[in-house]
């Protein structure tokens, strides 16, 4: 594809944040739009901010071929349940919808290692939830994300993620074989395994795990990708 302009929604978070300037530095991409609350501190030549009221309809260009979702936040910083599912549920469909509306053809968004409409974890059910109806729009591709607990720089401090954080350095080389896909997991990786499969061109539904986004955002799997995918 000779012409690529990317849509970025959660931008400003730990991955989004990762991924955006992934995105400012790959030649793959033209333009990146960037859905955001008020203007932010700095500028690029590729960049183009997109002022956003998730409470009201999304407006924004029409000439994107790639989405990338990266909403999210915690029950804790959501206040409730109710809130939460408006971040991680709400909004991504109503981003997908609207990009869909777009015509764009490449989906891709960040979920969760566990995620099922069925579990009895709330927190999995509701990235279950958003999996299962993004997947009835019918994208030409999209990309699936569940990655294990994040590492990398917030701008938050969350104790429960740096007790967690200590934990996983220690446990990681424990977790072997199929337990791989449980350790934890850099941001940076994970936004780069977005734009690797994205780069690819590949199409249809690929539901890509903790531990095969780990090989996905290495630095030499665009010259491995019909063995990762």
């Amino acid at each position: 594809m000779d012409h690529r302009v990317a849509i970025v929604a959660g931008g400003t978070g730990l991955v989004g944040g990762e991924l955006v300037q992934e995105l400012l530095i790959d030649p793959s991409w033209d333009k990146i739009y960037l859905l955001v609350r008020k203007p932010l501190e700095w500028t690029h030549a590729k960049l183009e901010l997109v002022l956003t009221d998730w409470e009201k309809p999304l407006e924004f260009p029409s000439d994107i071929t790639d989405a990338f979702c990266v909403l999210g936040t915690t029950i804790g910083k959501a206040g409730s349940k109710e809130n939460f599912k408006k971040v991680d549920l709400e909004y991504p469909i109503r981003f997908a919808k609207s990009c869909k509306e777009k015509g764009v053809k490449s989906f891709f968004i960040v979920t969760a290692l566990g995620a099922d409409p069925n579990s009895f974890v709330f927190y999995n059910q509701v990235k279950g939830e958003v999996e299962s109806e993004i997947s009835k729009l019918g994208f030409g591709t999209l990309g699936i994300f569940r990655p294990s607990l994040l590492e990398g720089d917030r701008k938050e401090f969350r104790l429960g993620e740096k007790i967690g954080s200590k934990l996983a350095f220690l446990i990681n080389p424990l977790l072997l074989g199929p337990l791989k896909k449980y350790r934890s997991i850099h941001a940076k990786t994970v936004a780069k395994s977005m734009l690797n499969l994205a780069w690819s061109g590949k199409t249809g539904k690929h539901i890509v795990e903790s531990d095969k986004i780990q090989v996905l955002g290495s630095s030499s799997a665009r010259a491995n990708l019909d063995s990762i995918l």
